[in-house]
């Protein structure tokens, strides 16, 4: 099966936010056919876990489900990491994920309570930056900006 996600954003930001909780709502993959091709698409992996905004403000760090859960306390880890990126601020849309021995993601190990030590997040898309939204910039420019936090860099 082949999941397909939209990288321009087609409704207002002020449609696609969640208010109080500083996150906004992700775009959410749709089956497809085949993957699509052409100028306009990039293609990811689609990692079976949690889909996960993760935010980091003033007030601390926070693991946001679909739902709108905190899963913070759930994920000790990822929220520590995300923690010390060296930003004021950001806004990052991710996969909580736990990989079996091959090094597959795999939902049933993320579900099981002991297993969410060893959980990652694969971050895919970087949503605010210090303040500053970036949900109108160009998937390359918010891809490149994610990296650089991600390798402990200042931007």
């Amino acid at each position: 099966m082949v999941y397909v996600v939209p990288i321009k954003w087609s409704m207002s930001l002020r449609e696609r936010t969640r208010p109080g909780l500083g996150i906004v709502e992700p775009w959410l993959p749709s089956p497809a056919k085949a993957p699509p091709s052409g100028p306009g698409w990039i293609h990811e992996i689609k990692h079976d876990g949690f889909r996960i905004l993760a935010r980091k403000d003033a007030t601390g760090v926070r693991l946001i489900t679909r739902a709108g859960n905190d899963f913070s306390s759930r994920f000790p880890f990822i929220a520590m990491a995300v923690g010390k990126l060296p930003v004021r601020s950001c806004l990052i849309d991710g996969e909580a994920i736990v990989c079996d021995a091959n090094g597959l993601a795999v939902f049933d190990l993320i579900r099981r309570h002991g297993a969410l030590a060893s959980a990652v997040l694969c971050a895919f898309d970087l949503l605010e930056l210090d303040g500053r939204d970036l949900r109108r910039e160009p998937i390359e420019t918010r891809k490149a900006l994610l990296a650089k936090p991600l390798k402990g860099q200042h931007v």
